[in-house]
């Protein structure tokens, strides 16, 4: 059986896919029943560039994938020790070793957090400047090392609000389908899969009521944002400041401006 390992944070981890028993599902299991493949889903939440790299990779390359996902980079992009050079470095030497592993593996280009959270312009343009940084070298890496790349930022319904569960960061079922049918359809000539095993892009299961959205804000969404403010909102009052005043028109300040020392 194909050996399937997905590497990643926790879009990958299914979060905001929530099934009957309490557990999560996710786009890496729908693609994997789809393709029949043996799952094995080493991501979690949080994760960075660098937890992809240094902690989920060697357990991978010890499981000899032949299908792997690397889908990560949005928390990078909410820290203030942003540092679009060394994620590319990052990201290039996880996808070099799965590739030279003989892996076939999953890339994609990232949505604008900005627009996903709904934020005021001055709040946005920075976090959007970082995610194409982001998407830059992820393009780099796809195009040298020939990955299944899915371009998630440019997709029409990408920001469709449906898309995503309450908290706006994590794909609800319907954005997680998405995702499993845009890799299934650009997997399919690749490992001739039949038309008939693609996922289903339509929810099978009942959209959380209010009460459980509400519960998951107040649980979950209040200590992400907590966790967050330590280092993104300072960083991006920061922002935001350049914005409105040393650079009223908006445009992206000198390269490295944007970057902070890795901690």
């Amino acid at each position: 059986m194909t050996r399937f390992v997905a590497l990643g944070d926790s879009i990958t981890v299914g979060y905001g896919d929530p099934m009957p028993g309490g557990s999560w599902r996710g786009w890496a299991a729908l693609l994997a029943e789809a393709v029949g493949a043996d799952l094995c889903n080493l991501a979690h939440s949080g994760a960075l560039t660098r937890d992809v790299a240094e902690r989920q990779l060697p357990n991978a390359l010890d499981l000899r994938p032949d299908l792997a996902a690397v889908v990560v980079g949005v928390n990078d992009t909410l820290r203030n020790t942003f540092d679009p050079p060394r994620i590319g470095r990052l990201l290039d030497d996880t996808v070099a070793a799965l590739r030279a592993r003989g892996a076939t593996v999953l890339t994609a280009r990232l949505p604008d957090p900005g627009r996903m959270f709904g934020l005021p312009g001055p709040l946005a343009r920075p976090l959007a400047r970082r995610i194409r940084a982001v998407n830059a070298v992820a393009d780099a890496v796809a195009a040298r090392y020939g990955t299944v790349h899915f371009d998630a930022s440019a997709h029409p319904s990408t920001y469709d609000r449906r898309m995503w569960s309450v908290d706006r960061l994590h794909p609800s079922e319907r954005g997680h389908r998405l995702l499993a049918t845009a890799y299934f359809d650009l997997l399919a000539a690749r490992l001739q899969l039949p038309a008939a095993r693609r996922p289903s892009s339509e929810p099978e299961n009942p959209e959380p009521t209010f009460g459980a959205q509400m519960w998951w804000l107040a649980t979950r969404g209040t200590k992400w944002l907590i966790d967050r403010s330590t280092d993104l909102v300072p960083s991006l009052a920061r922002m935001a400041f350049k914005e409105l005043f040393a650079d009223p028109a908006g445009s992206d300040p000198p390269p490295g401006e944007l970057s902070t020392p890795a901690r």
